[in-house]
């Protein structure tokens, strides 16, 4: 039996419901049950906003799968997903004092995933989308903001470009490069890619190039998804065709969103001197960082744990969610993740920004609170919070 299985057979389930009430104290039990607690009902019907003041849901998330996209395992189905909900649903809580709830959906379709989730939102504070396959997870996420009143945040599309933008920020510090000026390959043109786009552009980012496994993309091709036909008319401004080996050439950055393996040390080397690259590929990266720094890299970070300047959702999430629950936000807009990001990254002080440290470790508990602050203020700019 492997640690994994007699370590989930031993907790059987990361997370459970605490009470806050003393139910069996007489007196307390008629105040949280019945009769009393007719009052706040009712109060709560008078004004459904006060439903943040006199129940959990001021702080209670739902994290939510069809289970078709989950980690490195694919469309394994919603029950085989749970473990990693739970995971996720501990991460909110230990890192952002977030109660969150696993909801793992049975339906493969994007405007019964979406209305099932609206008709369950009076009872969260804020949905966060995992593991949805694209191009299902931007319709369910599109078609939520239009449902729902509350924050809907796809984690595996902006968690992830939140960090990356975060690490890119001191990348390009320790680089002295400018990101007007920067040339980006991104590879993988999925939920995340494009995610890292749409908010490296938000942000100032002019020259982005984009591929997936058919090769470069190109504008005025149909690539079945609104969000990448968008992008198709943004991105490639040399308008190059070809695979990774065309589109590399040159390239200031890199950045990998897609298969292990695939990023040689030949493209290292045909890039852009003292190049900046960010193999995110998991559990395997694109490249080894020891090949790529041999092959000329300046700067290497990877989606795992194992080596320097890991880019891990969990410095993103649990603090931006505690910002927009604080803040009573009714979503959470790209300005509030271009705070995050810059949040994450300023925890690194210039005299110790080195190759080996351009991100704060997702373990360093000053993350979550210089997010959670960030956000709330950005929140406080978006909403008219006082």
């Amino acid at each position: 039996m492997s640690k994994a299985i007699e370590m989930h057979e031993d907790w059987r389930g990361k997370i459970e419901t605490v009470v806050r009430a003393d139910i069996l104290d007489p007196e307390v039990f008629k105040v949280a049950y019945t009769p009393g607690v007719a009052e706040p009902c009712l109060e709560i019907q008078r004004d459904i906003e006060r439903g943040y003041d006199l129940t959990r849901r001021w702080n209670t998330v739902a994290v939510v799968t069809d289970g078709t996209a989950v980690l490195g395992l694919g469309d394994i189905g919603p029950e085989a997903a749970m473990p990693v909900m739970e995971g996720k649903c501990a991460l909110f809580k230990a890192f952002g004092g977030v109660d969150a709830i696993p909801l793992c959906v049975r339906s493969k379709d994007s405007e019964e995933i979406a209305r099932t989730i609206a008709l369950l939102a009076g009872s969260f504070g804020g949905i966060n989308l995992e593991d949805i396959a694209a191009p299902r997870c931007f319709e369910i996420e599109a078609r939520l903001k239009e449902l729902c009143d509350i924050p809907i945040f796809h984690d595996d599309q902006h968690g992830t470009a939140v960090v990356t933008l975060a690490g890119l920020i001191n990348a390009l510090k320790l680089t002295g490069r400018d990101k007007k000026t920067a040339k980006i390959l991104i590879s993988g043109a999925g939920a995340a890619g494009c995610a890292i786009a749409e908010l490296l552009f938000m942000d100032g980012f002019e020259n982005i190039t984009m591929t997936n496994s058919r090769g470069i993309i190109t504008r005025g091709k149909d690539y079945g998804s609104e969000q990448l036909n968008n992008l198709a008319a943004k991105t490639n401004l040399a308008n190059i065709s070809g695979g990774l080996a065309e589109g590399i050439v040159g390239m200031d950055i890199f950045i990998g969103v897609s298969a292990p393996g695939i990023l040689t040390p030949e493209m290292v080397a045909n890039m852009a001197k003292n190049p900046i690259i960010f193999a995110c590929a998991n559990p395997v990266p694109e490249i080894d960082p020891a090949a790529a720094i041999a092959a000329g890299a300046a700067v290497v970070a990877t989606g795992g744990p194992n080596f320097p300047n890991q880019i891990n959702n969990v410095a993103a999430f649990p603090g931006i969610f505690r910002g927009a629950l604080d803040a009573r936000a009714k979503d959470i807009t790209r300005e509030m993740n271009i705070a995050a990001a810059y949040a994450i990254a300023g925890l690194v002080a210039n005299d110790e920004l080195n190759a080996e440290y351009i991100i704060p470790s997702a373990l360093d508990m000053r993350v979550p609170k210089a997010v959670a602050e960030a956000v709330y203020d950005a929140a406080r700019i978006d909403f008219g919070v006082k």
